[in-house]
């Protein structure tokens, strides 16, 4: 058995009013951390962010809109093409408003990606360590 998920996908980003543009997706699920898929975007080798986002949203994003904060996710089509997109909201510009990013990826893609997950750990049933959380934390305040 698999002991984390990994999937690597083609998305378009359209940032800064340009027209989209293809850029790498690398998703990855640990179950260690069961609330939290990460999401790295890399173009030609180079990182142009990373974020963690939570399962649960990602995966209500897929049916209808989430996220009231930095990130916002929701289906959009195209034709016959179904997508996820994922508005990302970034630092304050000087003129006030903030850096805004938008990703648009194949949503039957991370729909396989999510049941790869939930395979793991299914819903619901997600366990964090508090205690041993508890007992790291209380040991370093000594």
């Amino acid at each position: 058995m698999n002991s984390s998920v990994h999937k690597t996908l083609v998305v378009q980003l359209r940032a800064g009013g340009t027209e989209r543009c293809p850029v790498l997706a690398h998703l990855s699920y640990d179950p260690e951390d069961p609330f939290a898929v990460t999401v790295v975007f890399g173009h030609d080798g180079h990182v142009l962010a990373r974020w963690r986002l939570d399962r649960q949203m990602l995966s209500d994003g897929l049916s209808g809109p989430v996220g009231v904060g930095d990130v916002r996710l929701r289906p959009a089509a195209t034709g016959m093409w179904q997508e996820l997109r994922m508005d990302f909201l970034g630092d304050h510009r000087s003129d006030g408003g903030r850096h805004h990013a938008v990703v648009f990826a194949w949503a039957p893609a991370i729909a396989a990606f999510l049941r790869e997950t939930h395979r793991l750990v299914p819903p619901g049933q997600e366990q964090v360590p508090v205690d041993e959380l508890l007992e790291e934390i209380l040991s370093g305040a000594e």
